[in-house]
């Protein structure tokens, strides 16, 4: 009798230590991605991105294809930007977009 009260009682005091399930949850970062889609031979070095006059960087041109992966996409923030796209020191694209957080661009080249 003595030892099922002592296993009752350690089991009690072991399922007593246990916390339960916990949950976390987490928002979608502020962080949104543009893709630069032509024809990657008529932009061998890549095209320079200008994005509201403020962030720089040179993009590779990636193929368009609806069949494979994403090639190399930019991280920019989430909301409204004014892209500017330029090659050889000539603007060859410039629109105002607008892309939501974790949203991907799709900016095709002539």
């Amino acid at each position: 009798m003595k030892n099922i009260l002592f296993i009752l009682l350690s089991g009690l005091l072991l399922l007593s230590g246990c916390t339960g399930v916990k949950t976390v949850t987490q928002g979608l970062e502020n962080e949104a991605f543009i893709e630069i889609l032509g024809t990657p031979q008529n932009y061998p070095n890549g095209v320079e991105v200008k994005v509201d006059d403020h962030l720089n960087f040179i993009a590779e041109v990636n193929k368009p294809h609806a069949d494979r992966p994403k090639g190399k996409i930019y991280a920019i923030e989430s909301g409204r930007h004014t892209i500017e796209i330029s090659h050889n020191n000539a603007v060859i694209y410039r629109k105002q977009i607008f892309v939501g957080a974790q949203e991907t661009k799709q900016i095709t080249l002539p």
